[in-house]
C-alpha cells in the first residue's frame, strides 16, 4: 500500500493492520539498546514509512522545565540551533500543560501554531500527542503529519500516536532511570576517588621527622610527571604508601593502580601476569587474559621487588620499559601500552650491578628517579604520631576503644627496630590482645617480648621528659614517668615527685610496677 496515501480511501480494517505492522515496528526499535536520540529518530523513521505518518517530531521536558526537540524526521530538519518550547507555548506546550492530545484538520486555521520548526505542510492535519512518565506527570509530545488531506481516520491514527507515545515514554523513563544511574555511579566514583586521594595524601602519611619531609617533597614533585620512580628502603617501611601516595596525586589518578609482587613468582608465571597471554599458549591456559601491563594502561604500574627478579626476565622487562611495546605469551600481535612504572626494592642495586646479577641498562632505567624511605630507627621522633595512628586503625578493626599509655610509647622509642612500621604494627597489635582494659600501657607492651634490655634492644632516643603534674596522666604513669626520667632510682623518682622514698615503694607495690636495671 502507498504509506503517501495511507489514511485516504482505505478501510478501517485495513487501517488498523497498517497500524499493527507499524507498533510491530516500532516496539523493536524500542528493545533495541540504543542511544535514545538514535532510538527517537529510528521510531520517526517508521511513522513515516509503515504509518504515513510524516514529519514525526518528539520533544523531551529537559531539567530546565522546557521542552527541547530531540528528534524531528522529515525534510529540512537539520538544525543548528536547538528548538524549545516552553509549557503552555504554542500547540506543543499546550499539549504538554494540558496532558490532552491535540488533532488539527488543516494546521494553517490554528493561530497558535507557531511552526518553529518550519517543517510542516501548512495544508496538511497535524496530530500532537502528550507522552507520560508517572502518574499525573507529562515528559514530552509526540506529534506527525497524516499525509493525505483526509480527515477520515483523525481519531483513529490520533489513538494509534498515542499507543505509540506509550511505548516511547517507556524508553524514556528507561533512559531517565540509566542516566540517574549514571549520575549516582559518577558521584560514587568520584567520592571514592576523593577518599583514596585522602587516604594516600601527603598530610595522612604519618611522619614529621626531617627524613620523612624529605620523602614527602620529592614525591610532590615527581608526582607532577610521567618519570620512572625507584622506591628504595628497607622492608616494611612503607614503600607500597609512597608508590600510592604519588599515583593518587598525579595526572593518572583516574586510571588504574595495578600492583604485583615480582618476587613471589617463578619466571614463566611472571611472564604471564605482566604480559598476559592467549588461549592455549600453554597448559591451563583456557581463556585469553590480560597481563598487569595492558590493566594498567592510562594509570600506574607498581613492581615490588623489583630487585628480586632473574637476569633471563630483565630482558624481557628491559624491552617494555624502552618501546611500551609488548606480546602475550602466545602470541605474535605487537601491543602498545601507556604505563607510568614504579618500581621498589630492598635490594642494593648497585652492588647487584656490579655482580652481574641485574643488568645495567635495566638499573639506569628505573632509577631515573630514586626515593629512599628512611628506617623507623633512623627516625625516631615519629615513633609517638605513628603508635597512636596504629592504635586508632586497631581500635576500628577491633572495634573498641583503645589508646597508648605515655610510659608504652616512651619505651616503644627505645627499641632499634629492625623490622620498621611493619614490626612496631605487630607490636602494638600484641599489646592490644594483652590489654584487658583498652589501655596499651607499659606492661602490656612487655607481655609481648619487647623491652629496654636485650639484643636488639638499644636507646636510640634520650628519655623524654614528661610533665609529671599533668592532670591527664593517672597516678601509675606518673610514677613510671618520675621512675624513668630517675634512672629507675626510687629515692630520686621520689624527690621528684615529691613523695619519701617509703611512699614511693608502696606505690611501686600496689600499682604492680615491675622495676628495672639499667
Amino acid at each position: 500500500m502507498d504509506v503517501e496515501k495511507t489514511g485516504a480511501g482505505v478501510s478501517r480494517p485495513e487501517l488498523l493492520d497498517i497500524e499493527l505492522a507499524a507498533l510491530y515496528q516500532v516496539s523493536q526499535v524500542l528493545s533495541r539498546p540504543l542511544d535514545l536520540r538514535e532510538t527517537l529518530h529510528r521510531v520517526l523513521r517508521v511513522l513515516h514509512e509503515r504509518a504515513g505518518m510524516q514529519c514525526g517530531m518528539v520533544s523531551l521536558l529537559d531539567p530546565s522545565g522546557e521542552l527541547l526537540v530531540s528528534a524531528v524526521h522529515g525534510q529540512d530538519s537539520a538544525r543548528t540551533h536547538p528548538v524549545r518550547y516552553q509549557p503552555g507555548e504554542g500547540i506543543v506546550g499546550l499539549i504538554l500543560q494540558s496532558g490532552e492530545p491535540v488533532v488539527l484538520g488543516r494546521i494553517a486555521d490554528e493561530p497558535r501554531f507557531l511552526d518553529r520548526l518550519q517543517l510542516y505542510d501548512l495544508e496538511l492535519p497535524f496530530i500532537g500527542v502528550p507522552i507520560r512518565g508517572d502518574p499525573g506527570e507529562h515528559v514530552g509530545v509526540l506529534a506527525a503529519q497524516p499525509a493525505t488531506t483526509s480527515v477520515e481516520w483523525l481519531a483513529e491514527q490520533a489513538r494509534f500516536l498515542e499507543m505509540v507515545a506509550n511505548l516511547i515514554a517507556g524508553s524514556v523513563r528507561y533512559a531517565g532511570e540509566v542516566e540517574r544511574e549514571r549520575r549516582a555511579l559518577t558521584a560514587e566514583r568520584d567520592n571514592l576517588r576523593q577518599q583514596v586521594r585522602g587516604q594516600f595524601g601527603f598530610d595522612d602519611i604519618v611522619g614529621h621527622s626531617q627524613p620523612m619531609q624529605r620523602v614527602f617533597e620529592q614525591v610532590r614533585q615527581v608526582a607532577k610527571w610521567n618519570t620512572t620512580v625507584l622506591v628504595r628502603g628497607d622492608s616494611g617501611t612503607g614503600k607500597e604508601l609512597i608508590a600510592s601516595a604519588i599515583h593518587y596525586n598525579s595526572p593518572r589518578a583516574s586510571g588504574p593502580m595495578i600492583k604485583l609482587n615480582c618476587a613471589a613468582l617463578p619466571d614463566n608465571l611472571l611472564e604471564s601476569e605482566l604480559f598476559g597471554h592467549e588461549k592455549g599458549a600453554f597448559t591451563g591456559a583456557i581463556n585469553q587474559r590480560k597481563g598487569r601491563f595492558e590493566q594498567a594502561h592510562g594509570g600506574t604500574l607498581f613492581l615490588d621487588e623489583i630487585g628480586d627478579i632473574s637476569p633471563a626476565f630483565q630482558v624481557r622487562l628491559l624491552r617494555v620499559l624502552q618501546e611500551g611495546e609488548l606480546e602475550r605469551v602466545g602470541s605474535s600481535q605487537t601491543l602498545r601500552v601507556d604505563v607510568r612504572i614504579i618500581a621498589a626494592t630492598n635490594r642494593d642495586l648497585e652492588l647487584a650491578v656490579e655482580s652481574g646479577e641485574f643488568r645495567e641498562d635495566l638499573y639506569y632505567r628505573l632509577n631515573v628517579m630514586p626515593i629512599f624511605m628512611p628506617a623507623l630507627r633512623q627516625r625516631p621522633e615519629d615513633i609517638p604520631d605513628l603508635a597512636r595512628f596504629l592504635v586508632e586503625k586497631l581500635a576500628r578493626l577491633q572495634n573498641r576503644p583503645l589508646r597508648i599509655s605515655d610510659s608504652a610509647i616512651r619505651l616503644l622509642m627505645r627499641h632499634h627496630w629492625p623490622g620498621n612500621v611493619r614490626e612496631l604494627e605487630n607490636c602494638l597489635e600484641r599489646g592490644a590482645i594483652m590489654s584487658e582494659n583498652g589501655v596499651i600501657d607499659q606492661d602490656s607492651i612487655e607481655l609481648t617480648g619487647l623491652g629496654v634490655t636485650g639484643g636488639n634492644t638499644t636507646p636510640v632516643a634520650p628519655v623524654e621528659k614528661v610533665a609529671l603534674d599533668d592532670p591527664d596522666m593517672d597516678e601509675r604513669e606518673r610514677v613510671i614517668g618520675a621512675l624513668e626520667q630517675a634512672g629507675w632510682v626510687q629515692a630520686k623518682a621520689a624527690r621528684l615527685l615529691g613523695m619519701t622514698p617509703r611512699q614511693i615503694a608502696y606505690r611501686v607495690q600496689i600499682l604492680n610496677i615491675k622495676m628495672r636495671r639499667l
